[in-house]
């Protein structure tokens, strides 16, 4: 399946694991999985490309089965200096894509090759510094299956919304076809306008996590997309 088969009536909503409460992590998952959740954002830094160690395959392998076992997907987005260093581990953990950054290698083909020849995914990513035009060439040359836009600086959850990436996404769009995500202060305030500019994949962290109900906040989200 591609991402084509994941984005439903031109949406998706994509909780971002780090937000979440990791002492309830499992009755989250699996509230947001009976809201209709399909796609998993899994953030993944290495305390080098980004300032903090987050989150990485210990628990993606306690999380992937039951996740995959609902129909849904675990979506892998490295914030890391050697991003194929990574792919093995991560295939054999339960990861269904890998996301790597434009400012983490100049071998955009070669990372992409290895990623897919662990049955991954690839996409790639691109910080609120680098330009569209950077990061559709590097797509183009690593054949990405999504381009992530970031709308925060990398690393931690919680950052509010640049309103720059609006102009940075309607620009992507131009000049790429595949799906394009967007990820950092992502709401139920801003996911209309983020879509309208362009993005099919909306990452949303304390958006869905901070409140009571993951599963209502992640349908109201997607809800105001549509």
């Amino acid at each position: 399946m591609g991402w084509s088969d994941w984005i439903r009536d031109g949406v998706e909503v994509e909780p971002s694991l780090y937000a979440a409460d990791f002492m309830r992590l499992g009755a989250q998952i699996d509230a947001l999985l009976g809201a209709g959740t399909k796609v998993f954002h899994f953030d993944i830094g290495d305390g080098h490309f980004v300032p903090p160690v987050t989150i990485g395959p210990v628990v993606l392998r306690s999380i992937a089965p039951a996740i995959q076992a609902a129909g849904g997907i675990v979506d892998c987005h490295l914030m890391v200096d050697d991003p194929a260093h990574h792919f093995e581990e991560l295939a054999a953990s339960g990861g269904d894509s890998v996301t790597f950054h434009v400012e983490a290698t100049d071998d955009p083909a070669g990372v992409a090759a290895a990623a897919r020849a662990h049955g991954l995914a690839v996409g790639v990513a691109f910080n609120p510094e680098t330009s569209p035009g950077q990061a559709a060439s590097f797509a183009a040359a690593a054949g990405a299956e999504i381009v992530l836009c970031m709308s925060i600086h990398p690393g931690y959850s919680g950052q509010p919304f640049m309103a720059d990436a609006f102009a940075r996404i309607a620009l992507l769009r131009e000049l790429i076809t595949v799906p394009i995500q967007v990820d950092g202060g992502v709401g139920e305030s801003n996911a209309r306008e983020t879509h309208e500019a362009g993005a099919a994949l909306l990452v949303a962290g304390s958006a869905i996590f901070a409140d009571p109900d993951p599963g209502a906040a992640y349908a109201r989200i997607r809800a105001a997309c549509l």
